[in-house]
């Protein structure tokens, strides 16, 4: 079938809006919204797209849609054509028997009135992009050619589909048919095969005609396997250098863009992961494309719950109906996709505490087995919760009817919410809640059933387990960003354990305030007040800028430069920070702080040497020992040459940094990534800064800044601040620590020109696109 963008042209709340579009990022955020920090206070409520079209002149007509938040109903022509309950699956509508001659309507009608419904900002919806399928004849449906690799040495595949007629097969190579073959399945070998990994990304394309009809699919050549080696990929074992991931877009809301998402795994990979674990829920197709293209390992995961409620309005009510039907999706989805190399059936889930739960997971993993063999089935099981709910500590009742207020009366809840509550308060001391023989007999029927045993915040049990269960692989699902260093050296010496995934790897929105270092006063609590905005935490902040957790991990895993260094905000001049427990450092790479002469100046230099020496202006100023890749100096803020040079025991010189201060001629200067010419439609970010005439950021001097574009459409601007009632659709925002981006789609070919100006109007700085 041939595939169209239906992305245009849908009319919602009286305006024309071009899908992706998140509904929910452009409500007013209100301090009493019954949301509250978990989806950064902002409101539910019901949305409604149309949109008007002419038939197609085609026999079989779908529509596809990947991802509407959520109850999705498809109605086309007043007539109800299908929907889906779960916010984060694809899932198709077949329009054959609705559509008539002429004009024809097709409504979305989707609603999340009832919060909360997420621990985090979900969005809300037609989020990810729609497509308009089309074919005649024999046609062949999207998502019924699947290809799975049966060797790799030699290189075979093996090509399944639906169809009941023959059909033809032709695998190409950069546009070159390298084999070929017919019937409604083969297995055909590839001569000189190029394999998929993360480290060659080799991707190969499979057509597949009918007389009437041509499709066709990307896949890649690679095998996974397991044994007590590890994790392979291609008979090589892999390690994970993994980060969670939430679904939105940052200042896009959740709002999925191929573009945004490449740019979000390209600086991914750049700062030296090698895999995602998308956190809770399926990711969207555009990151999928973009892990497959540049090589990124995928945990793809279902969800955050099963029957069991977490909110008193989430999906646990609907699960029951459509877990099998979620499941399908989401492997018809990825089965081609090389970089997704196992699906998780969850996240955090209490369920595996009791007999029935671990007959769902058994469930789980076998129709995830018998719908695709190819991948590995894994799930981010926290073992204390589990163990605690053994003991009868559950927040809801069981049938989902309401919250268990005896339950809470004990101070017995367990769930993810209160487990991040009380983990806020004991800190990385969690990492042993689970270690004793109680928590591992109620966990172990359950994570013997997965094929890779996935630990949340439980690494404690790691170094124990090889003897412990020495078929057993396991890798930490979930993990503190500060224990990268020993956690990834665990990785590197126990063949049992495959990898990590940091929480998390890009900040993201809602869960307001879980990993801030907090200067305000309503900045000590779990739950966060309104107007806090972002969870901040993560190894790059929301706008993809790497900080000294990002940094820390570099050093551990020798990716990136040598060393590195940050320093911790400089201009909050006696006022220690309420410190969570899921950032380790609040440092940026930054040694230009105006006004704040003589305040304390905390500086982290990241490294894995013997020994570094720091020294301003070229006068050495300390000099400390290297432990767990850090080294940390209390100095005087003074403007200056800040650098870092590392040595090895043999006070070899194995690298440097320097951090320099800004000039006092700093102005919001604007840069566009990567490129300068852009065609119509394509979806690019500036990134503005306030710099000086030699380019150095000044983190001290943040104004308001007013943005607009000409022959384009601004569709966000926004900073990194995770406090803030500022909104990312009004044009008008502050930088933070000196630093904004805009994501901007182009308009019409020709010269399309982007302004900045502050809020005075003093200053106006402007870039043209496309000279």
């Amino acid at each position: 079938m041939k595939r169209k963008s239906f992305c245009e042209n849908w009319m919602f709340e009286g305006k024309s809006v071009t899908l992706p579009h998140d509904a929910m990022i452009h409500r007013e955020r209100k301090a009493d919204a019954p949301s509250g920090s978990a989806q950064a206070y902002f409101p539910g409520g019901k949305y409604v797209y149309e949109k008007v079209f002419a038939k197609p002149e085609a026999e079989h007509v779908l529509f596809q849609f990947e991802g509407v938040y959520k109850n999705a109903e498809i109605y086309i022509n007043g007539t109800k054509a299908g929907g889906a309950a779960y916010g984060y699956i694809p899932f198709f509508v077949n329009a054959d028997e609705y559509l008539k001659e002429g004009e024809n309507i097709i409504r979305v009608e989707c609603e999340n009135m009832q919060q909360p419904d997420s621990r985090w900002y979900t969005g809300a919806g037609i989020y990810r992009p729609v497509w308009l399928w089309t074919g005649s004849g024999d046609i062949i449906r999207p998502e019924t050619v699947k290809i799975s690799t049966v060797s790799v040495a030699p290189a075979v595949i093996h090509i399944d589909t639906e169809q009941e007629a023959p059909v033809r097969f032709s695998i190409l190579k950069d546009g070159e048919e390298v084999a070929a073959g017919e019937g409604t399945q083969a297995e055909l070998e590839i001569a000189d095969a190029k394999l998929w990994s993360d480290e060659s990304p080799e991707l190969y394309t499979c057509r597949v005609s009918s007389d009437t009809d041509v499709y066709e699919t990307t896949f890649g050549i690679r095998i996974v396997t397991r044994d007590r080696e590890g994790l392979k990929v291609n008979g090589r074992t892999v390690k994970l250098r993994g980060g969670c991931v939430h679904q939105d877009s940052g200042i896009l809301g959740a709002a999925a863009f191929d573009e945004i998402e490449q740019r979000r795994v390209r600086l991914m990979k750049k700062a030296g992961f090698n895999a995602i674990r998308s956190a809770h829920n399926p990711a969207n197709r555009a990151l999928l494309d973009a892990c497959d293209a540049m090589g990124m390992y995928v945990m793809d995961e279902s969800w955050d719950m099963w029957y069991n409620h977490k909110n008193r309005y989430d999906y646990a009510g609907q699960w029951r109906e459509n877990w099998r039907s979620d499941l399908e999706a989401m492997v018809n989805r990825d089965f081609n996709h090389p970089s997704v190399i196992m699906y998780s059936i969850g996240n955090e889930v209490s369920e595996p505490a009791k007999e029935e739960g671990i007959s769902c997971t058994r469930e789980m993993v076998e129709f995830l087995h018998e719908k695709d063999s190819s991948r590995m089935v894994t799930a981010g099981f926290n073992l204390m919760i589990i163990k605690s709910a053994s003991k009868g500590k559950g927040v809801y009742k069981e049938d989902g009817s309401g919250r268990d207020d005896s339950a809470d009366q004990k101070m017995g809840g367990m769930n993810s919410t209160m487990f991040n509550l009380i983990t806020s308060i004991v800190g990385t001391g969690m990492n042993k809640a689970a270690n004793g023989a109680a928590a591992d007999k109620i966990t172990s029927p359950s994570l013997d059933l997965l094929d890779i045993a996935g630990y949340n915040y439980a690494s404690g049990r790691y170094a124990g387990e090889g003897e412990l269960h020495p078929d057993r692989l396991i890798v930490g699902s979930e993990t503190f960003p500060q224990d990268i260093v020993k956690n990834w050296r665990m990785a590197e010496k126990f063949p049992w354990l495959c990898g990590d995934f940091m929480w998390t790897a890009w900040d993201y929105l809602g869960e307001a305030g879980i990993g801030a270092w907090a200067y305000t006063s309503d900045g000590k609590g779990f739950n966060k007040p309104y107007p806090w905005l972002l969870a901040d935490t993560g190894a790059m902040d929301i706008l993809g800028n790497p900080n000294g957790e990002m940094f820390l991990a570099q050093a551990v895993w020798h990716t990136g430069k040598p060393v590195r260094m940050a320093v911790q905000p400089v201009n909050h001049p006696g006022v220690k920070p309420a410190k969570a427990v899921w950032r380790g450092t609040n440092a940026i790479p930054s040694w230009s702080w105006q006004g704040c002469e003589g305040n304390k100046a905390v500086v982290e230099v990241y490294v894995d040497a013997a020994f570094v020496k720091l020294a301003l202006d070229g006068k050495v100023i300390g000099k400390k020992k290297i432990k767990d890749c850090r080294a940390v100096f209390s100095i005087k803020y003074i403007p200056g040459r800040l650098t870092a040079v590392a040595y090895d025991e043999q006070e070899n010189e194995i690298g440097r940094d320097t951090l320099v201060s800004a000039g006092n001629d700093v102005a919001p200067v604007l840069k566009v990534e990567n490129k300068m010419t852009v065609k119509e439609g394509d979806i690019f970010s500036v990134n503005i800064a306030m710099r000086d005439s030699k380019g150095v950021v000044e983190s001290n001097a943040d104004e308001e800044l007013r943005l607009s574009v000409a022959g384009g459409e601004l569709l966000a601007f926004g900073s990194a601040n995770p406090r803030t009632e500022e909104r990312f659709d009004s044009g008008s925002y502050s930088t933070w620590y000196g630093r904004a981006m805009a994501v901007i789609r182009a308009g019409e070919a020709g010269k399309m020109t982007i302004t900045v100006q502050s809020r005075t109007g003093k200053k106006q700085y402007a870039v043209t696109v496309n000279e």
